[in-house]
């Protein structure tokens, strides 16, 4: 069998990240600048869908954004502390199988 060779493509992240990591890696990619409010970070990554978990399950950046408490980010510390619960509270509703029940009841 052989080895597929790696794939020198800088959009794909090197590892499957999920919830705020994931958005860092768009926000290390992308020219954003603080402070900045929602509708400003939704047009400048261009309303990515962010990764919740393994299965796949993901939320768009503007549904979060909404989610959130705030509309406006002095830095990128409080844009992750603002949208980390949202993406928590999305990835343990959306877990299925027996698991998912059980830590949401947690």
């Amino acid at each position: 069998m052989g080895v597929r060779p790696p794939q020198d493509d800088a959009d794909e992240p090197e590892s499957l990240a999920f919830g705020i990591a994931a958005l860092a890696e768009r926000l290390d990619r992308a020219d954003v600048s603080y402070p900045i409010g929602s509708a400003e970070l939704v047009r400048v990554l261009d309303d990515p869908e962010i990764p919740c978990d393994p299965a796949g399950n993901g939320l768009a950046l503007s549904t979060a954004l909404d989610r959130a408490d705030e509309e406006r980010f002095d830095s990128a510390g409080e844009l992750h502390d603002a949208l980390h619960p949202v993406f928590e509270r999305h990835r343990r509703s959306s877990s299925t199988g027996i698991l998912g029940r059980l830590r949401s009841l947690f």
